[in-house]
């Protein structure tokens, strides 16, 4: 029995050792539904991935443990958003984003409510204008009676929850002009375009506060050279990198997707559950024409989305609204970067700068260099003509008989001395003139 009472032990650790992993793995997520308010929701990964149809590869995407760059991925039921801070999982009914105590993240999340709320109330006066004026426009599924219900309803079923919000979440498609002129964004494009403004702000305004700092700091190192200054003038930089690459990575990003018809395709996550549910609605009432062959109907089946897998072959939607969407914050993002190569090249050209100046410091040390040189050769020259004189050998001028001769011999004692020192003085000049004269020295 032993045997077997150390395996139930094991057994046991073993399910602790599994409850603690899955306790660990699940997080606590913001959810920003389409009509109620934010709440905040603890799911593990498995959930997650239930909730939005998304693999396991694209959630590490959001991972705060690792460093991904900026990304936009569109995905068959949801869309994932990786920009700079930003980070959010965008369905067809809701938004998901893991859970911060970061004060710009409580923005964020002020701002995408306040613009998905204000949205669903303006959809809901337009349908309810629209309904009262003409029928041609109709929804082919029934509209839940209440929000709070439906709420409700997607946190006991989270597997379900983007099936059950079709009829809410593709009523903004629905609500187009007579016209063609006017079309209210579905939801998954407003909280994208929540996300990418709030990461365009963030890095305009890092690049203003650098902008802010740097140009002072700049001037004020071309009037004066310091160890401070030049620090200041490193940091800077150092951020300008930085912010650059961030700045181009999410320009890269979006270019990338304004090239790709297909990935903007695949971001109309409402769309394609209403072309879902009108391909499901339609062929659960089809009835054959009589006056059709087999082959017509063979055809109009095969041209016909397929609903079944969740992909649509042969289904391509307008892309324009999108585009335009992604082509303004491409504009914006580039102006951000544009600024950053500016002040890239103004910081170049003062680099350029401070050398010149530099060089011309080290040109003036050189040049004082040698002419000290110049004038130690000189002097040497006199110090010699002293040295000779300097040397303990009797002669008649150290020592005189008379008045006369002493006279005489102070006489050459100052002649001697003044004649060295107007030879090394002209000695110099010499040299000073053949430097000039032969371009060395200026």
């Amino acid at each position: 029995m032993r045997p077997h009472g150390a395996g139930t032990g094991g057994g046991g650790v073993g399910r602790r050792k599994a409850g603690a992993a899955a306790a660990a793995a699940s997080r606590e997520w913001m959810v920003v539904p389409a009509s109620s308010p934010a709440r905040v929701e603890e799911a593990g990964k498995h959930a997650v991935m239930a909730r939005t149809g998304l693999p396991a590869r694209d959630l590490r995407v959001l991972d705060p443990l690792l460093s991904y760059p900026s990304t936009i991925l569109g995905r068959e039921r949801a869309i994932v958003v990786n920009l700079e801070r930003v980070k959010a999982l965008i369905t067809a009914a809701e938004v998901l984003l893991p859970n911060s105590k970061d004060p710009a993240f409580a923005r964020f999340v002020r701002d995408l409510q306040t613009r998905v709320l204000a949205s669903s109330s303006d959809q809901a006066a337009e349908l309810t204008d629209m309904e009262g004026e003409s029928s041609v426009v109709a929804s082919p599924f029934p509209v839940p009676s209440s929000s709070k219900g439906h709420e409700v309803e997607m946190t006991k079923k989270t597997t379900a929850v983007v099936p059950e919000m079709t009829s809410s979440s593709s009523m903004p498609n629905l609500a187009i002009a007579k016209d063609g002129n006017t079309k209210v964004l579905p939801f998954e494009f407003r909280a994208l375009e929540v996300c990418l403004e709030s990461a365009c702000r963030s890095l305009e305004e890092e690049t203003s506060t650098l902008e802010q700092e740097a140009y002072p700091a700049l001037d004020e190192l071309t009037s004066k050279i310091s160890t401070l200054n030049l620090e200041r003038v490193r940091q800077i930089k150092s951020r300008l990198v930085a912010i650059s690459g961030r700045v181009q990575k999410v320009r890269d990003e979006l270019e990338h997707l304004l090239d790709d018809e297909m990935d903007m395709a695949e971001m109309y996550l409402t769309e394609k559950l209403t072309q879902q549910e009108i391909s499901e609605a339609s062929s659960g009432v089809e009835v054959d024409d009589p006056s059709q062959t087999e082959e017509d109907r063979d055809e109009d089946y095969r041209s016909e989305p397929d609903g079944s897998n969740g992909s649509f072959i042969g289904y391509k939607p307008n892309i324009e609204e999108l585009e335009m969407l992604l082509e303004a914050y491409f504009v914006q993002i580039d102006g951000t970067l544009n600024k950053l190569s500016h002040l890239r090249e103004y910081v170049d050209d003062t680099e350029d700068y401070i050398n010149i100046m530099l060089d011309d410091k080290q040109n003036q040390l050189l040049q004082m260099g040698v002419m000290l040189s110049t004038a130690t050769v000189v002097i040497t020259a006199g110090v010699a003509v002293v040295g000779l004189f300097g040397m303990n050998i009797g002669i008649s001028l150290y020592n005189p008989t008379t008045e006369e001769e002493t006279r005489a011999a102070n006489r050459k004692f100052w002649e001697t001395t003044f004649g060295t020192v107007a030879g090394c003085v002209i000695l110099y000049i010499i040299a000073m003139g053949w430097g000039k004269r032969s371009g060395l020295l200026q």
